[in-house]
């Protein structure tokens, strides 16, 4: 008769092989993908300041004067500017105001994780800076 036929499939050495070809390659993208995360959510949280800086110029252009309290929590934020609301969730950056005689000061402090440390400041002038976030050396504006 014929020849015996030969089983067709992988064997257990080609399927390893593939496994660690996904785990090397998932080791790489998975840090990058993180850091693109976290530069986002900086993004985002400068994006709410610069939103709620206009607000706070709308104010000053309705009643002539700055805010003279500090607005230490979001909430505290949007309470007093309430054509303002953050696009960052809660759970990562926390928005406050503060009255200065030249003006005044918003701020974004990062919460918990990796934005732990970050702040991120808007002033009267139009000073920008940005400390502690280390999303790919930083986040300038």
């Amino acid at each position: 008769m014929g020849m015996p036929s030969r089983e067709r499939g992988f064997t257990l050495i080609e399927l390893m092989v593939v496994v660690a070809i996904i785990a090397i390659l998932a080791a790489i993208a998975l840090p990058a993908y993180e850091d693109f995360i976290l530069r986002s959510k900086i993004r985002a949280a400068q994006s709410d300041l610069l939103a709620l800086s206009a607000n706070v110029e709308n104010y000053r252009q309705r009643t002539l004067v700055y805010p003279g309290q500090t607005l230490a929590d979001t909430s505290a934020v949007t309470g007093t500017f309430p054509g303002w609301a953050p696009s960052s969730k809660r759970a990562d950056f926390g928005f406050s105001y503060g009255s200065h005689a030249s003006g005044y000061e918003l701020t974004a402090a990062g919460v918990g994780g990796r934005l732990a440390g970050c702040t991120i400041t808007l002033t009267a002038s139009n000073e920008r800076t940005t400390a502690g976030c280390t999303a790919g050396g930083g986040s300038p504006w």
